[in-house]
């Protein structure tokens, strides 16, 4: 197996994410088994509980791992399932090795950074491969070098190295600035970014660098002559329209080439012609719908990511370009909603959590429903358009879900079948991918074109079963359930062109080149009320 370790200098934010997901995309195309991983030195035991205005988006694997949202850029590029060891935290390191000194596993020994952090982490980038059966593992290190928080990773990826000299290639992204005043880029804060990289005992084979533009060749030998690589491991990292654009500017480079080379590997033809024929069908879309994004954490993009981007695929499948209106819920109204909707032709609701922007959200989801507007609602979504409802059509002014309003005599969000107020929070919600059956006749079936689906789930309560029938009897169609029957998956209003509200997120498993049925089935719609 051989390892690929990716490191940031200089800045955060350089893109290492999007170069570790490209390199694990052009290596895929080389017929590689590819699996990546991130390991983040924050100590907070996973995003999880991090608020998403700072974080963005928490990303759910199948196995239920709440983890950073790089690996949802992980998963849409090289379009491998990640799992629990692809998302490691100094606070998940700590909190093993302390379980396991409380266990005695450590015999009495003194428990130290190294070896026994050390240690956790490279089992953890271990067990990543050996879980997917991969050839190649990428792993990002979060944060940048020089930083206190990053150095037992660091230390853990040296050791890595010694132990496996042959089959390991470190990657580092760094900032050339460019100096408008001198009309040059400097390479002086990357020659010291792979210093301090050097002095922890970890020498760069290759040097991604970022610019504004392209890099001159004697800047590109210097960063080479005075970081101690190659000439060809210095390779351009700029700006790209499009997201999806990046594996190819770096391939233009050979970087997968330079990697192969790297580690030892026998080089395999690259066939890139799906990919490239995804870009140039993202350059040359012909259409555009603007879809209004209702939520309480617009604020940060970032915090909708997989969203964006699953609509952003729904449309490519659509030859449409996707424009997202950002609507804070907070400042939805009965008496702002159609100024508000004027010019969209349809209206997602994500995922989220807490009751501050509730009202707003339910305030859309009626005027999806009354107006006929294309309406797609995910997770809380799906609950906003089942209280909705509940108010304005089954005639119950109190509805709520039991998160929101414990004192509702309509709780038609409920806790988990068997689950009551006295359980711990903390560790109730459904986590990953479970089953859903859909029901024949239904859009969902339309959409999906099969009987059964696993989506992954990221939640605490449910839609109360006591109330199915109500629902049912007044135009809302349950169209998923567990395969048990007892847990509502989906539901739609056959009365709307497209009124859809699923508990899961499906935003999680679409791709660039294979959009999600739900959001495909959605910008279909929304072009459809567009021409009408």
């Amino acid at each position: 197996m051989k390892y690929i370790f990716v490191t940031g200098g200089v800045v955060s934010g350089l893109g290492k994410g999007i170069t570790a997901a490209s390199l694990g995309r052009l290596l895929k195309q080389r017929g590689f088994k590819v699996i990546a991983q991130k390991l983040d030195p924050y100590i907070n035991v996973d995003p999880g509980t991090m608020s998403p205005i700072q974080h963005g988006e928490v990303f759910v694997t199948e196995d239920g791992t709440e983890t950073d949202l790089d690996l949802g850029h992980y998963e849409r590029f090289i379009d491998e399932n990640l799992n629990k060891y692809s998302n490691l935290t100094t606070g998940k390191v700590y909190w093993n090795v302390l379980r396991k000194e409380r266990r005695g596993e450590y015999l009495g020994s003194t428990v130290q950074i190294i070896p026994h952090i050390t240690d956790e982490i490279k089992r953890f980038i271990y067990n990543v491969g050996d879980r997917a059966q991969a050839e190649i593992v990428i792993t990002e290190i979060g944060g940048t070098v020089g930083d206190i928080e990053s150095q037992p990773f660091i230390e853990a990826i040296r050791q890595i190295c010694i132990e496996k000299p042959e089959d390991v290639c470190f990657i580092h992204v760094t900032l050339v600035p460019y100096i408008s005043g001198s009309d040059e880029y400097k390479s002086k804060p990357t020659q010291h970014s792979v210093k301090e990289l050097q002095n922890m005992g970890v020498r760069p084979n290759i040097i991604v660098a970022r610019a504004d533009g392209r890099l001159p060749e004697d800047v590109k030998r210097k960063i080479a002559l005075f970081c101690n690589v190659k000439e060809d491991c210095v390779v351009e990292n700029t700006t790209v329209e499009d997201l999806y654009e990046a594996p190819l500017m770096l391939e233009e480079q050979g970087l997968s080439a330079i990697v192969c080379r790297e580690l030892h590997l026998t080089e395999r033809e690259i066939d890139l012609r799906e990919w490239e024929a995804l870009t140039k069908r993202i350059k040359g879309l012909h259409k555009e719908v603007t879809i209004a994004l209702v939520g309480k954490y617009v604020r940060l993009h970032d915090a909708y990511l997989s969203v964006v981007e699953a609509l952003k695929h729904g449309g490519y499948e659509h030859d449409t370009h996707i424009h997202i209106k950002w609507i804070d819920s907070e400042d939805v109204t009965k008496e702002n909603a159609p100024q508000l909707f004027a010019d969209v032709q349809g209206i997602c609701v994500p995922g989220g959590f807490g009751s501050r922007g509730i009202e707003g959200k339910i305030i859309t989801a009626g005027y999806a429903r009354e107006n006929n507007i294309p309406y797609l609602g995910l997770c809380l979504g799906m609950q906003i358009a089942v209280i909705e409802f509940a108010r304005n059509v089954l005639g119950w002014q109190d509805a709520d879900s039991n998160e929101f309003n414990p004192a509702s005599s309509h709780k038609v969000i409920d806790f988990m079948p068997g689950q009551n107020d006295e359980i711990d929070k903390g560790g109730t919600m459904r986590l990953g991918a479970y089953p859903c059956v859909i029901k024949e006749g239904t859009l969902l079936k339309k959409c999906y074109d099969c009987d059964e689906v696993r989506e992954r789930h990221r939640h605490r309560y449910e839609f109360n079963n006591l109330y199915r029938q109500d629902y049912e009897n007044s135009g809302m169609t349950i169209a998923g359930l567990s395969p048990d029957g007892q847990l509502v998956e989906a539901v739609e209003i056959p009365a709307c062109d497209f009124f859809v509200g699923v508990q899961y997120h499906p935003e999680f498993k679409s791709r660039p080149d294979k959009a999600h049925p739900l959001f495909r089935g959605f910008i279909e719609a929304a072009l459809n009320k567009k021409e009408q």
